[in-house]
């Protein structure tokens, strides 16, 4: 067993310790397991989250998870698992994209989204649905517009995919199999899928266009700026997310 405080934690996964240690990594070894970043002794849902939280965040930031390393070693099979991706799924739809719709101009669909109950049960899924759907809409419609110029939709992409995809992980591995499926069909999780992934494509797109013009570069790069108290704020949000989750049963 090592102590926590004495760890620095890095970005991926590591081949073994000399060669450094993610958050999962680190659980591993202070739970006595070999070396891995799937230990047995954490809950599937928080490791899947855990993983990708580790990587979206900076070395600064990352820092801020060294005091999780404990209590993860304590949460396989604790039965929390299924609150656990409810709470990701919350934030998704509730916290990150609402965000990103403000950044876009979509105030109105992004209040609509605020306003939902919490996403705790699948009636909760089930009455979120066609706001959501309504939302990505308006994005859609957004984006063919060109409402968001090159910078500011390169910025987007490469600064607020990464929290993102850490909660979209933990609701993947938990309630969010079982949402889609009570949910109805296919159409609810293809949605969501094809949103994000038409978004990061526009985004890319632009990008692309962007960085073959030198002027619109120093465009991305002010718009990367102006961006960043967001993507800290939300950065921000997902660390006191993972602290929720492993404790659902004490969050309202």
């Amino acid at each position: 067993m090592t102590y926590p405080d004495t760890i620095t934690l890095a970005k991926g996964a590591h081949k073994d310790r000399s060669d450094g240690l993610c958050l999962l990594e680190a659980v591993a070894w202070f739970a006595g397991e070999p070396h891995s970043d799937h230990p047995a002794c954490v809950s599937p849902v928080l490791a899947a989250y855990g993983r990708s939280l580790n990587d979206a965040l900076g070395d600064d930031s990352r820092r801020l998870l060294i005091p999780f390393i404990s209590v993860l070693s304590r949460t396989a099979g604790d039965g929390l698992d299924e609150a656990r991706g409810y709470l990701a799924l919350d934030w998704i739809i509730r916290v990150y994209t609402p965000a990103w719709l403000d950044v876009a101009g979509l105030t109105r669909e992004a209040r609509a989204l605020r306003d939902l109950r919490c996403i705790s049960d699948m009636a909760a899924v089930q009455d979120a649905r066609p706001v959501v759907l309504s939302a990505w809409d308006a994005a859609w419609a957004a984006a063919r517009a060109a409402a968001w110029d090159a910078a500011r939709a390169a910025a987007w992409a490469a600064a607020g995919d990464a929290a993102w995809a850490a909660a979209w992980a933990a609701a993947g591995d938990a309630a969010g199999d079982a949402a889609w499926a009570a949910a109805g069909d296919a159409a609810w999780a293809a949605a969501w899928a094809a949103a994000g992934d038409a978004a990061r494509a526009a985004a890319w797109d632009a990008a692309g266009d962007a960085a073959r013009d030198a002027a619109r570069d120093a465009a991305r790069d002010a718009a990367r700026d102006a961006l960043a108290p967001i993507v800290t704020q939300l950065q921000d949000s997902a660390i006191i997310l993972l602290s929720a989750m492993i404790q659902p049963e004490t969050t309202t």
